[in-house]
């Protein structure tokens, strides 16, 4: 007799993604394939609307670095982040389980749901952001049709790129990518065209604050990149795609934004008018807002991936199209604004995350693949939450952010613990090794 899984597994065609976790993971995707799914990623338009965020501004909102070290701390901190993404990478080519399944092995399946429900809470987050940004970028290039016009077109592009998210990986490789790279091109020889200010101009004290809101970008992938490095084909192209491919365009997009920030004198309201004002501007941006689809794509199929983690059965394709649904719905109703202070919030939760993991998977006992136990049986590993939890509380001590309530809490500890960071301390470094050497320590007395 045929079972539910079997039948569905016939349902599927073989070169896509699983229906559900009882089915094991296609490995289709090459270096290619995954170098043009991150490095799109890391053209975002985010990028440029949010390029202030790695001039370290206050808590007025002005920048404190100058534009050539907010360059120079991007670019660390995005390499730094895309390192970390790489090793965020290799676990899911190596198992082909999806990210927050590997977390059954680190933590436990039951401890799993805690940050599987965090993951699941942020990439609704991110969708619901990614579509109100499309919205408010395609409105800049024309006006006359209604901003809810836009948010359910986007949102419906989403959903359907989610229900095919392996054919949409290749899609990208094939046409996007070459079309991304052309817009890049031709911004770049626009924009240094134009009579730029004193990019040296100011002080570097900031400079690690710059860096940890460029790493923070990167490592809000982390959570989400073993959904698709399940399907690599090698631990080598999986790490490598993530680690080169992000990052490269990563950078190349923040300093064409961090260009545009100073053609417009900081004015972070009308950094888009450099792109939109150059000849074939609008054409050559209007790429940039239908590629930003892929963000969301990339948040709305990770979050219904996370929800198997709960409901391993579930049906993705159903869990998309609903969660489709609700990051449109959210994006009409809501308008996301702290962008620095989100990221600084989920930064301080998934870097020393993915120290603890980095640990555990590379360095510790159950390093081989058949070792890591990703079950529904699995043990809880609570020595590892408390490894987290230290890790977590390292970077909060370094940098609270700047959500007001959770800033002002954090601020009493380091009074009462009379601790003042330094301008040399990045939060992101400092955690992620704080929370893996806590790891292997833990591994080491308790010897599992």
């Amino acid at each position: 007799m045929t079972s539910k899984v079997d039948r569905r597994s016939d349902e599927r065609p073989r070169n896509e993604a699983p229906l559900t976790l009882d089915e094991p993971a296609a490995k289709i995707l090459g270096f290619w394939d995954q170098s043009a799914f991150w490095g799109n990623l890391g053209v975002s338009l985010l990028a440029f609307s949010g390029a202030y965020t790695v001039l370290a501004p206050n808590a007025d909102g002005v920048p404190t670095l100058p534009i050539m070290a907010g360059i120079v701390a991007m670019a660390v901190g995005t390499v730094l982040g895309g390192l970390m993404l790489g090793l965020a990478a290799v676990p899911g080519a190596r198992t082909g389980q999806p990210a927050m399944v590997l977390l059954r092995g680190l933590f436990g399946a039951r401890l799993s749901y805690a940050p599987t429900v965090l993951n699941i809470a942020q990439l609704v987050g991110w969708g619901t952001f990614e579509l109100i940004v499309i919205a408010d970028a395609a409105r800049e290039l024309w006006d006359g049709v209604p901003r809810w016009s836009y948010v359910i077109a986007a949102g419906a592009i989403t959903t359907v790129l989610t229900v095919w998210p392996l054919g949409s990986v290749r899609l990208l490789r094939r046409y996007v990518t070459v079309a991304v790279v052309i817009a890049l091109v031709y911004f770049y020889v626009q924009l240094l065209r134009e009579p730029l200010p004193d990019l040296t101009d100011g002080s570097w004290g900031g400079f690690w604050l710059g860096a940890d809101a460029a790493l923070a970008v990167s490592i809000s992938w982390v959570p989400v990149a073993a959904d698709y490095t399940r399907h690599s084909r090698t631990e080598r192209a999986a790490f490598g795609a993530a680690a080169v491919g992000y990052s490269v365009t990563q950078i190349v997009a923040y300093v064409l934004g961090l260009l545009a920030l100073a053609i417009v004198a900081g004015d972070t309201t009308k950094v888009f008018d450099p792109f939109l004002n150059v000849t074939l501007g609008v054409v050559f941006f209007a790429i940039f807002v239908l590629r930003e689809a892929d963000q969301s794509f990339a948040d709305t199929y990770s979050t219904a991936v996370s929800i198997q983690n709960l409901v391993p059965r579930a049906d993705r394709r159903v869990l998309s199209v609903a969660l489709g649904v609700l990051v449109t719905v959210l994006a009409l109703a809501l308008d996301i604004g702290d962008y620095a202070g989100f990221l600084s919030l989920i930064g301080s939760v998934f870097v020393p995350m993915l120290g603890v993991l980095a640990a555990d998977f590379f360095l510790g006992r159950r390093r081989r693949a058949d070792g890591w136990d990703v079950s529904r049986a699995a043990p809880s590993r609570w020595g590892m939450i408390a490894a987290w939890a230290a890790g977590f509380v390292v970077y909060q001590l370094i940098n609270p952010g700047t959500v007001g309530w959770w800033a002002d809490f954090w601020a009493d500890v380091q009074d009462a613990l009379h601790f003042a960071p330094h301008t040399w301390m990045s939060a992101s470094v400092l955690s992620f090794l704080a929370a893996g050497l806590a790891a292997l320590l833990v591994g080491r007395l308790t010897g599992k």
